[in-house]
């Protein structure tokens, strides 16, 4: 008999707002039964060591590799993180003795694929130290050594989440809408296929905030008020990245922001839902079927202006788009989820990635385990 564990996953994504905590109890397979979730967002003054963080990461070439200042930042980020658990257990009434593992993610501030090379900073033997719970960390590294792209890892909860969406012949797609769009779709057969479709939420959250210092465009408010620079959006759908059967991941570096003067404040926010939208509908091109539902998460569901320019392009190929939160889910916490449930799986050697999600040779585990 499978057993079924309590797991907390921690989530700090490439639009660098937040902890996300949520509490799965799984078997790592089919079993899944949702818990609490939290938010613990970054105050401003550590959003701006994190983006630091990023310039310290750009020259390294070792993973390993933790210049002094990128190490203080990494305990710091570490530190943040256990006091999010803490946060969790109580607000929750839930003890340490109670959680069988965390999944921690950690914060990526370098991913290239192309050269092997993905760092996440985030200490889990201290984090394991701090908590007093094991921790499941490091978990894109060993993807990577089997000739992966390290990611997206959150297909394997996804399609544990499908089967009630699924139908005969059709094919259910989640796409995921944080600083970096990605898409997983489960087709008929259960077979996954999954890559990153594009940019999502960062080039919006850069622009409003070079233009306000809001850090992002809450609702799509100031995006419904512009219109679409058709020359803008074109140099962006026109990136290599939309040619050619060669799916890879992303990093938040890829997609350069605009500019001062290319436009409005309102039309550069529309502009770029629009092409956060049209990225979408444009990777999922080179799915194996095409998506009859697409189930949307992540903070991108929330800017009204981009969810409806993607359910205008949709539907318009015969597609229905839904939330997550119209499908039965919580788009806030499914990524975190989808962290704790990797987490059970490394635990019992299980596959997280496959060769239709990152390219990996054959499907593989990995993660590292750090005990109190």
């Amino acid at each position: 008999m499978d057993v079924i564990r309590t797991a907390i996953g921690l989530m700090s994504g490439t639009s660098m707002d937040g902890i996300d905590v949520a509490l799965v109890k799984t078997d790592g397979r089919g079993f899944i039964e949702r818990g609490p979730f939290l938010g613990v967002p970054y105050e401003a003054e550590f959003r701006e060591r994190l983006k630091r963080a990023l310039d310290l990461a750009r020259p390294l070439t070792d993973r390993r590799e933790r210049p002094a200042e990128l190490r203080d930042i990494e305990l710091e980020l570490t530190k943040r993180h256990a006091i999010a658990v803490t946060a969790f257990l109580e607000r929750f009434g839930l003890s340490a003795d109670a959680v069988d593992v965390l999944g921690f993610h950690g914060q990526t501030v370098l991913h290239r694929p192309d050269e092997g090379l993905t760092i996440q900073i985030g200490d889990g033997g201290d984090l394991a130290r701090r908590t007093g719970i094991s921790v499941v960390y490091d978990m894109r590294a060993n993807d990577m050594r089997h000739g992966g792209q390290g990611a997206p890892l959150v297909p394997a909860y996804h399609a544990a989440l499908a089967g009630k969406f699924q139908q005969a012949g059709e094919a259910v797609c989640f796409v995921n809408i944080g600083g970096i769009s990605n898409l997983t779709s489960i087709g008929p057969d259960g077979r996954i296929s999954a890559f990153d479709s594009g940019p999502g939420n960062t080039l919006i959250d850069q622009w409003v905030e070079m233009q306000t210092g809001k850090t992002y465009d809450s609702g799509g408010e100031i995006g419904g008020r512009g219109k679409v620079v058709a020359a803008l959006a074109q140099r962006y759908l026109e990136s290599p990245f939309f040619r050619g059967n060669v799916r890879r991941s992303l990093d938040r570096g890829d997609f350069a922001p605009l500019h001062q003067g290319d436009a409005s404040l309102e039309d550069g926010a529309r502009t770029l839902a629009h092409v956060a939208a049209a990225s979408i509908v444009k990777s999922a091109g080179f799915l194996p079927e095409k998506p009859s539902i697409y189930i949307v998460c992540g903070g991108g569901r929330l800017n009204a202006t981009l969810m409806a320019e993607f359910s205008v392009m949709a539907e318009a190929l015969g597609s229905k788009v839904l939330t997550a939160e119209e499908a039965g889910f919580d788009g806030d916490a499914m990524e975190a989820e989808a962290w704790a449930y990797l987490a059970v799986r490394s635990l019992d050697g299980l596959p997280l990635t496959f060769p239709g999600t990152t390219g990996v040779e054959i499907p593989v585990s990995g993660g590292l385990l750090a005990r109190p």
